[in-house]
């Protein structure tokens, strides 16, 4: 017999999954955030005089916070997709078949969530394959030709930030949609984890 606050393996996993993606996802943002307002060109005293400001971290130690955790969240949204890949196959079908049949298949709320979700998956791929070039490729310092794929480093660099802006937005809007499953699963992970001390309190009883 389950337990009033045990949670079903799948949902457990989900939400590990998620609590990830969301560490991920904050500190790359956060970080994000800090460069877009103190942006990577200029020196101290030339054209950018906040290049030398400090906050909190050195400049290099935001880069690399914000490279390592981007990582970390591509490679749970990555795990995040493939949980999910039957779901999305599924959904996928269901908007086909309404798209060529003229089928009803949706309400208007189930609308409005494919379209975050699809904001949510567009924008972070192009984020992501964005972010993975600028790491891979370096900069015309290094004596590369630019642009070395389709478009110069500073195209890929605002296509990263805008894609990036509105990954944010969206999943700020996909976050409030279901606050309420948060809520509850994150609640019970919490009284999961915690020892029953109802349990250990009750009298053991014997056959003698």
């Amino acid at each position: 017999m389950r337990k009033p606050n045990s949670i079903a393996p799948q949902t457990r996993n989900n939400w590990l999954i998620d609590a990830v993606l969301f560490l991920g996802a904050i500190i790359a943002s956060l970080t994000g955030i800090y460069f877009l307002f103190l942006p990577v060109g200029g020196y101290q005293g030339g054209r950018n005089p906040l290049y030398g400001v400090t906050i909190f971290f050195e400049r290099h130690t935001w880069e690399d916070l914000h490279l390592w955790f981007g990582l970390l969240m591509i490679v749970a949204a990555l795990v995040h997709i493939v949980i999910h890949w039957n779901w999305i196959v599924s959904m996928a079908r269901r908007v086909w078949g309404e798209l060529t049949q003229g089928q009803n298949r949706f309400n208007r709320r189930s609308r409005y969530n494919l379209l975050i979700n699809a904001a949510i998956g567009l924008s972070f791929i192009i984020t992501a394959l964005s972010g993975l070039y600028l790491f891979f490729v370096p900069g015309g310092s290094h004596g590369v030709v630019d642009p070395v794929i389709l478009f110069t480093r500073t195209t890929w660099d605002l296509i990263h930030t805008w894609a990036g802006i509105l990954m944010i937005a969206a999943a700020v809007i996909h976050f409030s949609i279901h606050w309420r499953w948060v809520v509850k699963v994150s609640g019970k992970m919490v009284k999961a984890s915690l020892p029953d001390f109802d349990a250990q309190s009750t009298p053991q009883i014997t056959n003698l």
